[in-house]
């Protein structure tokens, strides 16, 4: 740990914290990107492309992953960017307006708080928190010091997604009494491998934060962290967040359910993964229920709707092109994605379209999917929504701001507690679980000086 990079920041987040910047109409966001693997390599080709910003800092613990990033940067701009290897420093640097983080999951609360309290506007990756905890504090801090905190899931900003989801609130198909979500990724067995030492350039300190301190394992680094109770969720809080927020659009948002029960496993492979790759999840909602399915093995989808149906528009019973929305050759087969039922029909979707059904015959009353190339740019369009908060300062402009990822990221916590408990939990106002302590002590976790939340 840097303790010159501590005193930066305390004195940064001093000075900072009630700054309110107000851009002007045509002037960039100085962004600063921390965490430069997989995904961060997709915020930093965003953010390079877009006209509304300039990528002015670049930070990882890992040297390598720093030179690679400048090396894409200066190709997307011709410019490069101030490297950091540790957070806070970034974070102190007046010349940073707003920062986007692509960490690991354990370390999203505790950056995106960092940022906030040095006076940053904060786009993060989904999951918005690693627990129950982490999330709820995200909350509290965002509205105390007043920063815009938007979160990665950019279904939510996406047009024709928009566009289905007010028709379901509308009570397109009835009213919703479950909601599905569907994540049936294939995810291979990543083996088993031995600790080694520290590759060179990496601050492994650093990248475990909040989490244990443990010898280097290459399995618990790039991507195969997502497996490990330390510092990931499962598939559940990987993409299984993204349907898990899709899920709760559908239903408009409800609060926390009254139960959640979630049973599974790991199955077929012997090797060093924690979590589960198959885990069935249910919430009670009371009048409604949310179902999750994650399944990491081989498996076929869901959604299919028998022919001939009815198109919207139109009379005949082959299926064509609808007057409206996508050009789906056929129905959806949902393998990632969401299907909903509601009193007077059904709907599934993924991120190639939409269709909602009605009635005993399956009539095809609504199909939306994309207009244009530009509405295919999800993750562009998430950012553009969150600099435009950045410049409005209303947090409610955000399209996935804190508060709501923070709940379709806890209902990914309350399963994963739920299984690794063994048992239905009931909830309290907190939240807490009634007369449960073993689940009680998962809404957090022992945190690790100096990176507590």
């Amino acid at each position: 740990m840097a303790n010159s990079s501590t005193r930066r920041f305390f004195m940064g987040a001093a000075t900072a914290a009630s700054a309110m910047r107000v851009w002007g109409a045509n002037e960039r966001v100085n962004i600063g990107i921390v965490g430069l693997g997989g995904r961060g390599g997709g915020h930093l080709n965003a953010y390079s492309r877009l006209p509304e910003t300039r990528v002015a800092g670049l930070c990882d613990v890992n040297q390598a992953a720093r030179e690679r990033a400048q090396a894409t940067l200066l190709k997307n701009t011709g410019e490069k960017a101030k490297e950091f290897d540790d957070m806070r420093a970034a974070f102190a640097d007046p010349n940073i307006e707003a920062v986007s983080i692509a960490t690991p999951n354990h370390w999203h609360a505790l950056s995106s708080i960092w940022a906030m309290k040095a006076g940053k506007d904060v786009y993060c990756e989904k999951p918005a928190s690693h627990n129950i905890h982490e999330g709820l504090t995200m909350v509290q801090v965002a509205r105390e010091t007043k920063r815009m905190l938007q979160i990665g899931s950019q279904h939510r900003s996406t047009p024709f997604k928009m566009r289905a989801m007010e028709a379901l609130q509308g009570g397109l198909i009835g009213k919703i009494y479950q909601s599905r979500g569907l994540c049936y990724k294939r995810r291979k067995s990543i083996g088993k491998k031995p600790d080694t030492p520290t590759p060179a350039g990496l601050n492994w300190d650093l990248f475990l934060g909040p989490a244990p301190l443990r010898s280097f394992n290459e399995l618990r680094f790039r991507y195969n962290w997502h497996w490990f109770w330390d510092t990931g969720n499962g598939d559940i809080g990987n993409q299984g967040v993204h349907q898990m927020g899709v899920a709760r659009w559908g239903m408009s948002e409800p609060q926390w359910p009254l139960t959640a029960h979630a049973h599974g496993g790991k199955f077929a492979y012997d090797d060093d993964q924690e979590t589960p790759n198959t885990l069935t999840a249910n919430f009670d909602f009371g009048d409604r229920e949310l179902v999750f399915e994650t399944r990491g093995l081989l498996t076929g989808g869901e959604g299919l709707v028998p022919t001939p149906r009815r198109r919207p528009g139109g009379t005949s019973d082959t299926p064509s092109p609808a007057a409206t929305g996508p050009k789906t050759s056929a129905p959806l087969n949902i393998m990632i994605g969401n299907l909903f039922y509601g009193t007077e029909g059904w709907a599934a979707m993924n991120d190639r379209g939409f269709q909602a059904f009605k009635g005993e015959s399956h009539e095809l009353v609504m199909e939306e999917g994309p207009k244009s190339e530009e509405e295919t740019n999800t993750t562009a369009l998430h950012m553009q929504n969150f600099v435009a908060a950045c410049r409005s300062r209303n947090h409610k402009d955000l399209t996935d701001e804190i508060e709501i990822a923070n709940l379709s990221a806890a209902m990914c916590h309350l399963a994963n507690i739920s299984y690794r408990v063994g048992r239905k939990l009931t909830l309290q106002s907190g939240p807490k679980f009634v007369d449960d302590p073993e689940a009680n002590e998962l809404l957090t976790r022992d945190y690790r000086e100096p990176y507590v939340v």
